[in-house]
């Protein structure tokens, strides 16, 4: 059998250019590539065969010569039907560009039964149903605040993305350590300056109002940097369940990122724009001559600052941390995905063994370190609750 055999052969498949495909991901014992419609939202996991072939769908590559490459790769060449049928998905779903030609010259339209068919493979689920929009209510809702999210991350990049240049950041960076090791080595008159910021309204509503700008600009520093990796953010706004009020920022292709290390960075912006956020406050408090009140307002806010910081880092979902270990792992649905082996393997059951050896390394990995992230906080918590119970 050819590579692609009769009219299909000379046929030239496009991807439309927002259509956006993933590193291979563990997903349970799978391993697995996300495949997302950034127009619609819409997105699907395809298995590494699959990806294999869409991923060669430039418009420049014929079937034939796709078919080749998988054969060369995966010993098997494929017929009209397995191309049909992949093609017919892919068409169904809108993925395929209009432009793609058969040859040169020829029409723009796919070739005749390619787009007949809407099965999809055994590896290739169906799209899930685009979000239904949340209802919005006095108690619980989100409100956009501007009409272009990524034009207004595009102006707060050439105002501020001179920051993420390895000149700045590391000296930035390294003054966060230098605070945090202050922070962890007075903890214990941090803590008593808390407890004495809870008997000062005006103080402690000055200070939860700098904490909320704080948390502003951890998102804002998420759209900032991802705009800096060649990312698009979809939406900036406000978000409540009352009596929170937050503030959001939506980047749509994070996962999407050409590198490892962008996407790491992306989710560690918010933590780290909540530390920097407080180092005028720590140089303030180290050295400047404040008044008692203002000294102690300072201090309660470097910890609680920090503790807000590094609580995003914990590696639980939905939160910072959790984003940074999936992409360590190089998994989707890690938690979920880490009970499960888990179950399997504490029942030594047969099918743990199934699961590759990447996969056997990194979800005890990361429930080891989630354990001990755990331990160490409540070991923090139990040991504040004591200084102040005793000083």
């Amino acid at each position: 059998m050819s590579a692609a055999p009769g009219a299909l052969a000379a046929y030239r498949p496009a991807l439309r250019p927002r259509v956006l495909l993933s590193d291979p991901l563990l997903d349970g014992a799978a391993t697995v590539h996300l495949i997302k419609d950034a127009e619609t939202g819409s997105s699907f996991k395809v298995g590494p065969k699959e990806h294999f072939l869409i991923a060669r769908m430039d418009g420049e590559r014929s079937l034939a010569e796709i078919g080749e490459a998988y054969a060369g790769k995966y010993g098997r060449r494929l017929g009209d039907a397995h191309w049909k049928r992949l093609l017919g998905l892919l068409g169904a779903k809108g993925l395929l560009a209009a432009g793609a030609d058969a040859s040169p010259g020829s029409s723009t339209a796919p070739p005749p039964g390619a787009a007949a068919s809407g099965r999809a493979t055994a590896s290739v689920p169906p799209a899930p149903a685009p979000p239904v929009p949340e209802k919005r209510t006095l108690l619980r809702g989100s409100l956009p605040l501007v009409a272009d999210a990524d034009a207004t991350t595009a102006r707060l990049h050439r105002a501020v993305g001179f920051l993420l240049a390895p000149a700045v950041l590391a000296p930035l960076l390294a003054l966060t350590l230098a605070m945090e090791a202050v922070v962890l080595a007075r903890a214990g008159e941090l803590l008593v300056a808390v407890r004495g910021l809870l008997a000062n309204p005006v103080l402690l509503t000055g200070t939860a109002v700098l904490l909320w700008v704080s948390t502003a600009l951890h998102e804002l520093a998420h759209g900032v940097v991802a705009r800096h990796h060649g990312g698009r953010v979809s939406e900036i706004g406000l978000r409540w369940r009352l009596p929170a009020v937050i503030m959001y920022c939506t980047v749509d292709d994070y996962l999407y990122f050409g590198t490892r290390r962008h996407r790491i960075a992306t989710a560690a912006a918010g933590a780290v724009m909540n530390l920097i956020f407080l180092l005028p406050f720590c140089a303030l408090w180290l050295f400047a001559p404040l008044d008692d009140a203002t000294h102690e307002a300072f201090a309660a806010l470097l910890l609680l600052g920090s503790v807000q910081a590094l609580v995003m880092l914990v590696p639980l979902p939905p939160l910072d941390g959790y984003r940074i270990a999936s992409q360590l792992a190089g998994a989707t649905g890690l938690a979920a995905s880490t009970g499960v082996y888990l179950r399997l393997a504490l029942r030594r059951s047969p099918e743990a063994a199934g699961y590759p050896r990447r996969a056997r390394i990194a979800y005890p990995a990361y429930a080891g370190a989630t354990a001990l992230v755990l331990a160490c906080a409540l070991a923090a918590a139990v040991a504040g609750v004591h200084h102040l119970l005793t000083a």
